[in-house]
């Protein structure tokens, strides 16, 4: 694909955010990685049903940008980091939803109580150490946090949700602010149960090794 391809990835990622009530205004940052030296990102302030395929601004890992009118996302430097130490990473989505917002204010772990969660996410999702947005303190608890799983908490701000494509990226988002709604709505009638550290080893394997036409 060719960059406005993928800037129409962004694009098309920008509105379906909007529309599911993932974000509000302008905050919240979609990218995409193009190859090992340079990604897109959203544009800075700018509104997302406004935007256009040359809004998308190209930078390259060292923060500078390489082709654009506008200034990137101030979180391009947590994007650049995500993609500096996961490899595996080709789009983050940085939301602020509701109840993954919730966890989030209150600095608290979203934990493994749901087989979605653990089969798309991982072992449960951390909340980092609070820092100002824009920071590369932010950057570095993000990703401290984030360890290998696909999603992490922003202390007091969102989440980040990561994966090998916009559209994983994306069903990240979604598993995680289904998690947080449910274990909120669970707490009502009784006390969410965990899934134990073994039976989450035994779950990612069967996706990996088993689950769909394998």
């Amino acid at each position: 694909m060719n960059r406005e391809d993928f800037a129409g990835l962004v694009l098309d990622a920008c509105r379906r955010m909007e529309e599911r009530g993932m974000t509000v205004g302008t905050w919240g940052n979609i990218s995409v990685r193009i190859d090992s030296e340079s990604f897109l990102i959203t544009p800075s302030g700018m509104s997302y049903g406004c935007l256009k395929t040359e809004d998308i601004v190209l930078a390259d890992m060292k923060g500078f940008v390489i082709d654009s009118k506008r200034k990137p996302s101030i979180e391009h430097g947590l994007h650049r980091m995500i993609y500096k130490y996961r490899p595996d990473v080709g789009a983050v989505i940085h939301t602020h939803p509701q109840y993954s917002t919730a966890f989030a204010i209150a600095r608290k772990d979203v934990p493994a109580v749901s087989e979605e969660l653990v089969q798309i996410i991982g072992e449960g999702v951390k909340c980092a150490k609070y820092a100002l947005p824009g920071t590369e303190e932010l950057a570095i608890n993000a990703v401290e946090a984030l360890g290998n799983n696909n999603a992490v908490l922003l202390a007091n701000h969102g989440a980040v949700c990561v994966g090998s494509t916009l559209g994983d990226a994306f069903k990240v988002a979604e598993v995680l602010e289904k998690s947080a709604k449910t274990i909120i709505m669970a707490t009502i009638i009784g006390t969410p149960q965990v899934i134990s550290h073994e039976e989450c080893l035994k779950m990612q394997d069967f996706v990996r090794n088993h689950y769909g036409q394998k």
